[in-house]
């Protein structure tokens, strides 16, 4: 029997791929997971249980939260990437690496193809395809949904008639969870004017009381969360994310130009991301140089976009990453923020590096580096070539 590495996460979708392709194609199926840091212990446990009563030939747990981090999220973070200023990413930066790593297994156990459960439809499709074809360039990818043309209806019935029970009411929201945030997808989304209803979020709000939280950062890497210090980033991300995720915070609908050509919608949950890069945003302003930070604003878009549409691999990648670490030599300190339901706040920042140090002056009140005939003369120079078009390009000039 032919192998294939079957992309698989438990859904709808990837349970569907492992029937078809066992059962009416005839491929031995691994099933392969790739965690970036979104199941538990116990629903990676019940996912396998699943997988094995499917029939598969096997299941394999990939655990890429770190590098996931060190590849990924790190320079997301640096560049402060949201995504129509709206979404960090947190499903287009997740399936780069699941892709990635899936080539690198299919590789290791010989499989000549690979299986995806992505629509025909999404930019998902695009990630997986593009990685696959350029890390395992003589596989043949397989893709079920895709091809068939199915819809989340056709899918149900196709499992109920094969004995599978899941919670199919569940099934009507597509939700991908990682340490970067939970997409969640429905027929709300399919719409222009309708919202998620609230039991669409996996983390329903139970938080009540406003807290006040304070994250340390090392040359732009979260560290340190209130008293509590940490050596590995992944590690404060998710502290973060246990402490605010019961406020409803970081909740938002994505709308933007999808990579095939359509607009698109998707509904999020991403409260950790959101306040880390608000955070280190915040930490910048006052650590970094207008030029720096104007010249970063550009590289980070492009670089946030570029990921986006799939081209991880692209070298250039690898050269922004280089300049956007670079930036972040002096971005340390603490950045203070007030937890509420539904929303967050910035108070203020606390560094060493802060360029609003008040020995050089405090604005809108005095300066302590300057005299006032400094600022004529300066004022005199920066506006001049302003003043000599006006008075070249008078009217009477022209009479």
């Amino acid at each position: 029997m032919k192998k294939v590495v079957l992309a698989y996460s438990g859904g709808l979708d990837t349970t569907f791929c492992a029937i078809h392709l066992s059962k009416d194609k005839g491929f031995e199926v691994h099933a392969v997971l790739v965690n970036t840091g979104g199941f538990s212990k116990e629903e990676l446990a019940q996912t396998e249980d699943r997988a094995r009563q499917l029939g598969v030939a096997s299941f394999q747990v990939l655990d890429v939260t770190d590098t996931y981090y060190r590849e990924v999220i790190k320079y997301l973070i640096f560049g402060n990437v949201l995504k129509n200023q709206t979404y960090p990413l947190s499903v287009s930066a997740e399936r780069i690496l699941q892709a990635k790593s899936l080539a690198e297994y299919a590789k290791k156990i010989g499989a000549k193809a690979v299986a995806h459960g992505s629509t025909g439809a999404g930019n998902d499709q695009v990630r997986f395809d593009m990685i696959f074809q350029t890390i395992l360039p003589e596989a043949e990818i397989i893709t079920p949904i895709r091809d068939l043309k199915l819809s989340r209806e056709q899918e149900i019935d196709y499992l109920k008639k094969h004995g599978v029970t899941m919670n199919f009411e569940k099934a009507a929201y597509s939700i991908n969870k990682g340490i970067w945030g939970t997409s969640v997808g429905g027929k709300e989304t399919l719409t222009s004017e309708n919202s998620l209803p609230e039991d669409a979020y996996p983390t329903q709000v139970t938080a009540k009381d406003s807290k006040t939280i304070s994250l340390g950062f090392q040359q732009g890497e979260l560290k340190k969360v209130d008293s509590e210090t940490f050596e590995n980033p992944v590690s404060a991300i998710l502290k973060v994310q246990e402490i605010a995720a019961p406020y409803g915070i970081g909740r938002d609908i994505h709308v933007g130009d999808t990579i095939i050509g359509i607009k698109g919608r998707v509904g999020f949950e991403a409260a950790a991301p959101l306040i880390i890069i608000k955070s280190h945003q915040l930490l910048e302003k006052h650590t970094l140089t207008k030029w720096q930070a104007f010249w970063k604003n550009q590289m980070a878009e492009f670089y946030g976009n570029h990921l986006h549409e799939g081209h991880y691999l692209d070298p250039v990648m690898r050269n922004m990453e280089a300049f956007l670490s670079s930036t972040q030599t002096y971005v340390n300190g603490e950045v203070k923020v007030a937890l509420h339901p539904y929303r967050f706040q910035l108070i203020g920042i606390s560094s060493p590096n802060d360029l609003m140090s008040a020995k050089f002056g405090s604005y809108g009140e005095m300066n302590k580096g300057y005299t006032a005939e400094d600022v004529k003369g300066f004022t005199k120079i920066l506006g001049n070539q302003t003043a000599i078009f006006h008075k070249v390009n008078q009217p009477q000039n022209h009479e």
